[in-house]
């Protein structure tokens, strides 16, 4: 019988989740979602050390954002810790789960898979100097386990005192020697690894009776029956551990698949994709605005204005590719298109630029009375009040030309307020002595013209050009300094007819007065 696909989204609460971590989730839900399965969330906080208070409500908060819902793991906005009909497998924060992982640690060491090993971080601390000091890595493994304080060599009894007396103790897992571990990648195809080349990793730790990532990642898999794992390629190299953890439960029959996805890269390629980088160049790594401990703010894509579904689109598209030129997805047509097999093996260099072109593109699927409406605050921010269906008429015009509706009022200032003052580049370029005379006719022009439309004012007003003799360059940008006060916006008719002929009037007026 087929097994229901279950997947899960993994991460741990030690800061902002970065877009990369999104871009796993995002990637876990869609495959999910095309199987017909269930997007499990489940947060790791097992590292006390490293654990930021807020960072587990951010995760949530940054998932509900961009529409991936889980099915299993969040309950009201809050991790489910009881276990009931939706959330079977509560708690889903693993520090909740704490007694369940000793049993298993124990299970391996009664096995034969596992060790109690005592050595003392100063002793080890010894030991990674003195191998760094002759060029070296101190690597604990089969070459050295055997001349190790641990309990491979010890009595029982010797073990059940040092357990009692101590809780510098830690439970290793016993590598096999010079076997070569056979794996599979849905993303990377078949890989192979020699034993050998790895150490043996702590599982379970006594001083805080915690397991380690390894450890609770195996069993809490398992227990919550995942089917496959989608992960970012920092964890390839734990793979043969995590095979053979699997081989050593006896859980082979239901391992679940694996896929590594690919780094998400600095705008240049070269690097991981960091936080410095986007501070250096402008642009958030976070989905979310962030504050951390001290103060400092981290900018987020919401509060820069970016819309979600713009947000995600960018998302599936850093390492993956629907074999066609069809770059605008909804979250339902990305479920339906995406396949690990189209992922990419190699990083996915980050584009700025092509973020704001994602936002662009679906800001323009917008209506314009929507985006008028998100404009409004805006407008209420700086004290500005106009009819609703002006602001939609400002919207229709300078839409187009925007990233962001946080645009808008750039491109839009002088459609609500006067220009205070002039640009003064332009000013030298086309004021002279004849200004005056010139834009009187054109502030008569305005106010004489019926119907005043746009297309009979820059009909209508292409003939007033050719009867004076009139330079257009010269008389167009005059009258957009005028009007606009510096040399932006639209068509001069669009302008015009939306400001209507009293407010043109008066700006020419103003004009002409000034300096």
């Amino acid at each position: 019988m087929h097994k229901r696909t279950r997947v899960r989204f993994a991460p741990s609460p030690t800061g902002p989740l970065h877009i990369g971590g999104v871009r796993t989730a995002l990637y876990n839900y869609l495959y999910a979602k095309q199987n017909g399965g269930d997007f499990i969330l489940r947060i790791e906080d097992t590292d006390f050390q490293r654990f930021v208070p807020g960072a587990e409500e951010y995760i949530i908060e940054a998932l509900s954002w961009c529409g991936i819902n889980p099915d299993e793991g969040v309950e009201n906005g809050k991790i489910a810790v009881l276990p009931s009909k939706k959330h079977p497998h509560a708690p889903y924060r693993q520090s909740g789960r704490k007694d369940i992982y000793r049993k298993y640690a124990e299970q391996l060491i009664e096995s034969g898979f596992a060790y109690f090993a005592f050595d003392t971080p100063q002793e080890l601390e010894r030991l990674r100097s003195e191998a760094e000091a002759k060029g070296g890595t101190f690597t604990y493994n089969y070459e050295i386990r055997e001349g190790m304080n641990n309990s491979l060599k010890m009595c029982k009894e010797d073990i059940k005192k040092l357990i009692s007396t101590g809780d510098h103790w830690v439970v290793r897992f016993k590598i096999p020697e010079n076997r070569i571990v056979y794996m599979n990648d849905m993303i990377r195809g078949d890989i192979e690894v020699n034993s050998s080349t790895l150490d043996d990793k702590v599982l379970w730790k006594a001083a805080d009776q915690l397991p380690t990532y390894h450890l609770a990642n195996i069993v809490d898999d398992h227990l919550m029956e995942i089917t496959d794992v989608i992960r970012g390629e920092e964890w390839l190299p734990s793979l043969p551990l995590h095979y053979l953890l699997y081989e050593a439960f006896g859980w082979q029959d239901s391992r679940p698949s694996f896929a590594h996805l690919s780094l998400l890269l600095k705008p240049d390629g070269k690097g991981k994709l960091s936080k410095r980088d986007g501070d250096r160049l402008g642009f958030p790594v976070f989905p979310l605005e962030w504050r951390g401990s001290q103060g400092e703010i981290s900018k987020g894509y919401r509060e820069e204005g970016y819309y979600p579904e713009a947000f995600v689109n960018l998302l599936a598209f850093l390492g993956w590719n629907p074999g066609s030129e069809k770059e605008i997805f909804s979250l339902k047509e990305l479920t339906e298109v995406f396949s690990l097999e189209r992922v990419v093996k190699s990083g996915a260099k980050f584009n700025p630029d092509k973020a704001k072109w994602y936002n662009q593109e679906y800001l323009r699927m917008k209506e314009t009375e929507e985006l008028a409406r998100e404009f409004l605050p805006v407008l209420e921010s700086r004290g500005v009040s106009k009819p609703f269906e002006y602001v939609v008429q400002v919207v229709a015009l300078i839409k187009e030309r925007a990233y962001f509706v946080n645009d808008f009022w750039e491109l839009s200032d002088y459609l609500f307020t006067a220009p205070q003052n002039y640009d003064q580049s332009v000013m030298a370029k086309f004021r002279n002595s004849e200004t005056p005379a010139l834009m009187q006719k054109i502030s008569d022009f305005i106010s004489g013209l019926e119907p005043f439309d746009v297309t009979q004012l820059h009909d209508k007003l292409q003939d007033l050009i050719k009867e004076n003799e009139w330079k257009t360059g010269v008389v167009m940008n005059t009258i957009r300094l005028a009007i606009v006060g510096a040399s932006k916006g639209p068509g001069i008719a669009e302008i015009v007819v939306l400001l209507g002929k009293e407010e043109c009037k008066s700006r020419i007026e103003k004009f002409l007065k000034a300096e």
